[in-house]
């Protein structure tokens, strides 16, 4: 399976660190301790700066000599057009227009410093760039949780960063919650309230970006009422046949395929429908996670029946798309946010939600 991580020709490494558990394909570097912002960004590989140049055309332009004279074939630039590159290597990443503002990795960490006052209590987890080093990705852990019955059941929250340096992309900031005995994304809007941020690489973006702790506001927020949320569903009995239809309709791909589910045209719905909704099922019958007194058998062992089959079971084409689906608005992210809604409508009016036959 790719993994699309960076490699520096430089330095011999992959440009990537994780604390204490292997990730990745067990590439990059493997740290025993929560780093520094500074000792984060050295670990991943993202100690470089981002420039940018004048783009020129080769051999296409004229050009005046000391004389006066006009020279043919001289390079030409290019107006309010600039290649983006990185320092370290000189690899260029893309063309920018004149309005684009780099952010530099650092300002990046800087950010999460921001939002909890200085670095005391935000532990760096995750970092590190893709491809030729043009997009990168921060995830990092805020120090208090989202504790569901009795406690035991405990969900990390996360702020998860990511942004590019070759015009493709806003700067996004995500809020994504996870929980601790799976490491299972909990990806779920409330009451129409986006868990992401995003920033336009615009001449204000530097200013925006320092003034993004509103993400954590967004995060004490959302993790307040997810934990209402979670336990008044940890309380809610639900039975097999329940937790399997509340998954087709979260996993349904399109209208036709609810039609056949709401008529109980089995026949007619497609094979690899069928496989994912048993992969999504068997995950909640069988794993040892699903049987904490908090899941098994209620409302919130049904949303994580969904939740842990795109984190745990199902197979991506690599690292970074399986990022993309679960955390950038994907189709993992979406279908959990079916499941999301489609739990909350359970909570109030019970199985008929379900058109259960």
């Amino acid at each position: 399976m790719a993994h699309n991580l960076n490699f520096n020709n430089r330095t011999g490494k992959y440009s990537f660190f994780s604390v204490q558990q292997k990730a990745w394909h067990n590439l990059g570097q493997i740290v025993e301790d929560y780093p520094t912002s500074e000792e984060a960004i050295k670990h991943a590989g993202l100690d470089y700066e981002v420039l940018k140049k004048p783009v020129f055309i080769e051999g296409e332009g004229l050009s005046m000599g000391e004389n006066g004279e006009i020279i043919e074939g001289s390079n030409m630039m290019i107006p309010d057009r600039f290649g983006t590159y990185r320092s370290d290597t000189n690899q260029a990443f893309d063309v920018v227009g004149k309005d684009y503002q780099i952010v530099q990795n650092r300002e990046a960490f800087s950010f999460f410093d921001a939002i909890v006052g200085g670095g005391d209590g935000i532990l760096y987890e995750t970092a590190g760039a893709l491809g030729n080093g043009e997009r990168i990705f921060i995830t990092a852990k805020l120090p208090d949780y989202i504790r569901v019955g009795n406690g035991d059941d405990a969900t990390e929250k996360y702020i998860f960063l990511t942004t590019s340096h070759d015009g493709t992309g806003s700067i996004t900031a995500a809020f994504t919650p996870i929980r601790i005995v799976c490491q299972n994304t909990l990806n779920a809007s409330l009451r129409n309230m986006s868990n992401v941020v995003r920033i336009r690489h615009t001449s204000g973006a530097k200013q925006r970006l320092e003034d993004a702790h509103k993400v954590m506001g967004l995060a004490n927020q959302l993790s307040h009422e997810m934990e209402g949320i979670f336990n008044q569903w940890a309380k809610v009995k639900v039975n097999d046949h329940e937790v399997k239809k509340l998954i087709q309709l979260a996993l349904c791909p399109n209208k036709e395929t609810l039609q056949h589910l709401q008529k109980g045209n089995e026949d007619e719905i497609s094979t690899v429908f069928k496989n994912n909704v048993d992969d999504a099922f068997a995950y909640a019958m069988i794993s040892d996670t699903q049987q904490m007194e908090t899941t098994k058998g209620t409302l919130f062992g049904a949303y994580n029946a969904v939740t842990g089959y795109y984190q745990n079971v199902r197979n991506y084409k690599d690292g970074e798309a399986k990022l993309q689906s679960i955390v950038m608005g994907g189709t993992a992210q979406m279908k959990s946010q079916k499941a999301f809604e489609l739990c909350t409508a359970f909570a109030i009016d019970g199985a008929e939600i379900f058109n259960l036959n």
